[in-house]
């Protein structure tokens, strides 16, 4: 199906015009620091999102979970994110030295609400700080040192909605792709659906740390 865009919105002023503005909470609720607050929400939150975009424009936004706690506020203007063992394609991380900016909004099971964090962003792979996060005898390769611009709480709303955390609408594994059937797909059958599907289990476990 195909989207015709006849009535594309182009302008702010033509968007606030579908859209009402901000009551005075949402509209003044952004504080640029880390307060005691966030801080407790994020010593919370074992997932997270991380958003980047590239030089070019290119856009990245990926999940980064582990214990809660797993992220660190170093002080009230700076948080520490490590980054664990992945694909290696390290979009985000690559988009982050070529632009220095990142979004994240951190996820707590069961509360509906989320926080967002905007700001300013580099690599480290200093030996101390990668220290700080050693698990199970492993350090994380790198670690995101993200300087804090803009802190907020997200309404309730999205979650409510979508029933995120309702085990009632779990869905069966079953129902949706398995990962070597996307990946197969999606590379032209340069991964095999099976074996692919069968190692994985045992390869994640293996290379969590």
């Amino acid at each position: 199906m195909s989207v015709t865009l006849s009535t594309e919105i182009t302008t702010v002023e033509c968007l606030r015009a579908v859209y009402d503005l901000p009551k005075p909470g949402p509209a003044n609720k952004v504080t640029d620091r880390i307060d005691e607050h966030a801080a407790a929400f994020i010593a919370k939150s074992p997932f997270l999102v991380l958003a980047t975009v590239s030089a070019d424009g290119r856009l990245d936004v990926s999940p980064k979970g582990d214990i809660p706690g797993f992220v660190q506020v170093a002080d009230e203007k700076t948080v520490l994110v490590p980054d664990r063992p992945g694909n290696n394609r390290i979009d985000g991380l690559q988009n982050i030295v070529e632009t220095g900016r990142i979004g994240l909004i951190f996820l707590v099971p069961g509360v509906k609400e989320t926080l967002r964090v905007n700001g300013a962003a580099r690599i480290s792979v200093d030996s101390t700080l990668l220290e700080r996060f050693v698990v199970e005898g492993k350090a994380p390769r790198s670690v995101t040192v993200v300087s804090v611009e803009e802190v907020f709480l997200h309404c309730a709303r999205a979650l409510i909605r979508s029933g995120l955390w309702n085990p009632d609408r779990y869905v069966d594994r079953a129902d949706v792709p398995s990962p070597g059937t996307i990946l197969a797909a999606h590379t032209g059958g340069l991964v095999d659906q099976c074996a692919y599907d069968a190692e994985l289990p045992a390869r994640i476990v293996q290379n969590l740390y």
